[in-house]
């Protein structure tokens, strides 16, 4: 699709993969300011793009548009070393200074105040793109700017210092507030409680792995990057405090080691999680960690990665004819949103310009594209700290997760809440599919039926993960929950266990305690009539038959209006086992379910199947603890 905006002429010397340069970086985020500044306000302190507004209200929202354009905007100055020939600072300093003069009033530029998450939450969130935005480009904004503008404005971001945060990476927040204001000399006992108790709580969702959870339940999700790693890892560089940033771009670079491979060769970010309609803001973390260089990975391959992603949504219209990013994926797209989003929530994507702050110089930009992770070869990688499974395949540049870990259930939930979260509860998801919408049918989905209710999975237990050469395994239990009736059965539980093999998917699940004359299915990945990604999904044990039945999902996904998913059905009661190979491939030479087995056996808990391609065989022995051994021939 066209781009409405002039961009440089694609280098495929320096970018062979890509084309992308540091000039086109530049020139999005210079199209994408332009395009935003026109529904500003008179003096600029709130940025009214068009849609409809979200639950905080269209003052918030307004705030949203100043707030996160400012942050591509200090991204862009702070890495052209001052250089500002659009005077978008000269715009940023009116905007502060007219939306800090009365905060709180009913008028056309003041800002809101910053209150309790739940009262009035999201002008917390943007206090921190604003105080990143006045740290990034101090020499030139808040150095020149009025003395009084300055303290009106550090009384306004103390409001983010003075009120309860959201209990999950929205700690962070005050944090980076108080990072800013100790930066430029107005530090105090109240920035340094702020910062402490930000770090305290950091460490106790750590999990290892370099993945974090988003608060004290078993969220994984992209917030990873584009907020938990990104702030404690910006603060510790932009301060050269250099034993904050060893540690915290330690664990910056082991998140990277799986993060990495987390895209597909044409760019896309594994759709799961919520808050998607931030794009390109996935590929943040691997910026940050070539800036400060705690990364596993080379230059040329992180530039692969950013510009990938960066050129993968303009190329599928994520701009509007007008410049602005939409709501939702490639187009608007309601079911990838969340009630907190209005019209300025995708400029979150602004987080991916942090890869301005590398000069010019900097090999980030002058050494050549190199192959993304996904494109060197096969691979398959657990992640036993979150309980993720990654699964790739180079013919196709797929990438798929196999989510035994993370779930969206709050720790002050109990496991009978019945709504279905299709970005978390899901047993898959990938670089190609997104998850089908609540009314439709759920993709890749493990349901038991009591007199003829549907469960769902909500909240997640791990059971462990690992990984050998070619193939890999994640396991995880739940307590299956139903929207009507008796939210749950006594007793009811569901074991599962992935085994990524080459391209395939072995998925095997135990039902225990599953009341008489119950039923089971299993969904596979749900794709698109017209698109070239091909679902398939085989029975190999406890279905009716091998064959599966296609369900229609009306409202789509992500990537197409309307989509299909296969399904198996099958009869239950006590303890059964079922097994199944599911696969996403694309093109003539992918495997097939079908033949990809040559034996089967299942006996008292425990199953194994042989593998045609190697005569490899897999066991899988349910029950605590659970064991799942690979040997070849």
């Amino acid at each position: 699709m066209s781009i409405p905006f002039e961009l440089p002429a694609d280098d495929h010397d320096i970018s062979p993969r890509t084309g992308y340069t540091r000039a086109h970086w530049e020139a999005v985020a210079d199209g994408l300011l332009t395009a935003a500044w026109r529904w500003a306000t008179p003096a600029g302190a709130l940025l009214h793009l068009p849609g409809r507004p979200s639950r905080s209200g269209v003052r918030s929202d307004g705030l949203e548009g100043y707030a996160r354009t400012f942050l591509a905007a200090a991204f862009r100055v702070a890495g052209a070393d001052g250089d500002d020939p659009r005077n978008l600072l000269e715009r940023y300093a009116a905007g502060l200074a007219a939306g800090t003069r009365t905060p709180g009033r009913d008028d056309t530029e003041s800002w809101p105040e910053i209150l309790d998450f739940d009262v009035q939450g999201q002008p917390m969130v943007e206090s921190a793109s604003v105080a990143l935005g006045l740290r990034l480009t101090a020499p030139w904004l808040w150095d020149k700017i009025d003395s009084g503008v300055q303290d009106r404005a550090e009384e306004w971001l103390r409001g983010a210092l003075r009120h309860t945060p959201a209990p999950n990476n929205w700690y962070l927040f005050p944090y980076t507030v108080a990072g800013f204001l100790e930066s430029v000399g107005r530090g105090d006992a109240e920035t340094a409680a702020a910062r402490e108790r930000a770090l305290d709580l950091l460490e106790s969702w750590y999990r290892g792995d370099g993945w974090y959870a988003d608060g004290d339940g078993r969220a994984f999700d992209h917030y990873n990057g584009w907020a938990l790693h990104l702030y404690p890892v910006l603060d510790a560089h932009l301060a050269g405090d250099a034993d904050a940033l060893a540690h915290h771009g330690g664990r910056l670079r082991a998140h990277l080691d799986g993060f990495s491979l987390m895209f597909g060769a044409d760019g896309a970010p594994l759709h799961y999680g919520r808050s998607l309609t931030y794009r390109f803001a996935a590929s943040a973390a691997v910026s940050l960690g070539a800036v400060t260089g705690h990364t596993p990975l080379t230059p040329g391959a992180s530039r692969r990665i950013v510009s990938g992603s960066l050129r993968h949504f303009l190329d599928r219209g994520a701009l509007n004819p007008d410049g602005l990013l939409s709501l939702g994926w490639y187009g608007p797209h309601e079911a990838s949103l969340q009630e907190y989003s209005g019209p300025a929530s995708p400029y979150w994507a602004s987080k991916a310009f942090v890869a301005l702050l590398a000069p010019a110089d900097h090999a980030l930009w002058t050494d050549t594209e190199e192959p993304a992770p996904v494109e060197e070869t096969d691979r398959v990688l657990s992640l036993p700290g979150p309980g993720l499974l990654l699964q790739s395949t180079r013919a196709d540049g797929t990438v798929r997760l196999h989510n035994h870990g993370s779930d969206h259930v709050r720790p002050h939930e109990g496991e009978w809440a019945a709504d279905d979260d299709p970005h978390y509860g899901r047993l898959a998801y990938s670089t190609r599919t997104g998850p089908t919408a609540p009314a439709n049918v759920a993709d890749n989905h493990l349901s038991v039926e009591v007199a003829g209710r549907p469960s769902v999975r909500r909240r997640v237990h791990p059971l462990g993960a690992g990984h050998g050469d070619g193939w890999g395994w994640a396991a995880s239990w739940h307590r299956p929950v139903f929207a009507a009736g008796p939210p749950m059965v006594p007793g009811l539980t569901v074991e599962s266990v992935t085994v990524a093999h080459g391209g395939l998917e072995l998925r095997a699940h135990r039902v225990v305690g599953a009341p008489p004359g119950s039923r089971v299915t299993l969904t596979g990945w749900a794709t698109g009539p017209e698109e070239p990604t091909v679902s398939a999904l085989h029975g190999l044990y406890g279905w009716d038959t091998p064959a599966p039945e296609t369900l229609p999902a009306p409202q789509g996904t992500a990537w197409t209006p309307w989509a299909h998913v296969p399904r198996l059905t099958g009869g239950c009661g006590g303890t059964t086992v079922h097994l199944a190979l599911a696969s996403l491939t694309t093109g003539p030479d992918a495997p097939s379910p079908e033949d990809a087995v040559t034996d089967v056996r299942v006996e008292d808990g425990t199953v194994e199947v042989t593998w045609a391609a190697d005569g490899s065989r897999t066991r899988v022995s349910f029950g605590r603890p659970l064991e799942v051994r690979h040997t070849r021939p």
